[in-house]
Parts: structure tokens; sequence; C-alpha cells
């Protein structure tokens, strides 16, 4: 494969990951279609995380690969901290969109910043990462694959599901 087929390929796998329907199943933006503010605070049990913070947690790993990309500093995300974050207190319907509306956004840039590439950047390692451009761009496809299969899982354990027969794996 050429540099620039690679590119092309991952252009592909980050839309495909993220927002058109892979082969393996929904993309993490159709796997969160429909659900609602409640069902994302939801946790299986203590210490597990939620649909809200699996959520969160992509956004954030968006940025920080798009940060990596471009030499941005770090501080322009809108949460305190870093990889894992507390959904608000109450959480409300018009938050959880305004953390969709982010999660779509901060995709976007990342897109933005990849299409900026040349196929020799493709082998450069980020200032600080002991990764090449292309791994973390294969990487963050992956973890929202990853992730998205979590987000299934908990939609089918949810307890305010319709059907209790439909939560047998």
């Amino acid at each position: 494969m050429t540099l620039r087929g690679e590119l092309a390929l991952l252009d592909a796998l980050l839309e495909d990951s993220y927002r058109r329907r892979p082969w393996q199943g929904p993309s993490l933006k159709g796997a969160l279609r429909g659900v609602s503010a409640r069902q994302a605070v939801w946790r299986p049990a203590r210490g597990r995380h939620s649909i809200w913070e699996l959520t969160l947690h992509a956004a954030y790993w968006k940025y920080a690969v798009r940060r990596m990309l471009t030499g941005e500093k770090r501080g322009s995300f809108p949460q305190k901290g870093s990889n894992w974050f507390a959904p608000p207190p109450s959480p409300t319907e018009k938050e959880w969109k305004e953390l969709l509306a982010h999660l779509d956004e901060e995709h976007r840039k990342l897109t933005e910043a990849a299409a900026g590439l040349s196929p020799a950047d493709l082998s450069g390692k980020p200032r600080g990462s002991s990764r090449t451009i292309a791994n973390l761009l294969y990487g963050v496809a992956s973890h929202d694959v990853y992730h998205t299969g979590q987000i299934q899982l908990l939609k089918r354990l949810w307890p305010g599901r319709k059907s209790s027969a439909s939560r047998v794996l």
C-alpha cells in the first residue's frame, strides 16, 4: 500500500468507526443515537463507567490525538482533568445533547487535522509520543470501536429498557 493509500485508509477508518456504519455493527455516533441523559448516566455497578463517561472519554481522546498532531497546547478541553470525567450531579437532556455536539466537534477537528497530513507525516512521531502518527490515528479509530461495544452492552443491560427478555445476552 502506498502512503497516500494509507492516508485514505486512515480517513475511512476514522469516519467508519465514528459516523458511518462499519461492518462490525453501529458506529460510535450510531450507538449513541436515541440514548437519553437518564440512560447515559446509569452505571451497571459501583466503579463501572456510564455511557456519559464513555462518551466524554472518547471526546477527550479525539482532542488529545488532535493536539498531538497539531502541537496545540493543553488546556483547551472544556472539562478539567484528563481521560475520565464524572457526569454532572443532575444532568439534563440539554447537557447530554451538548456533550454529543462536543463529541461531534472533536471528531470534526480531528479529521480536519488528519486531512492536513502528508503521506510522509505518517511515520513521524509527535513530540512527547512514542507512537507514530499513523499508529495514533489507527488507535483513536479502534478506541471508538472498543467503546461502542461497551455502550451497546450498557444499553442492553439498562434496567429502563422496554423488554426485559431482550436484556439476555
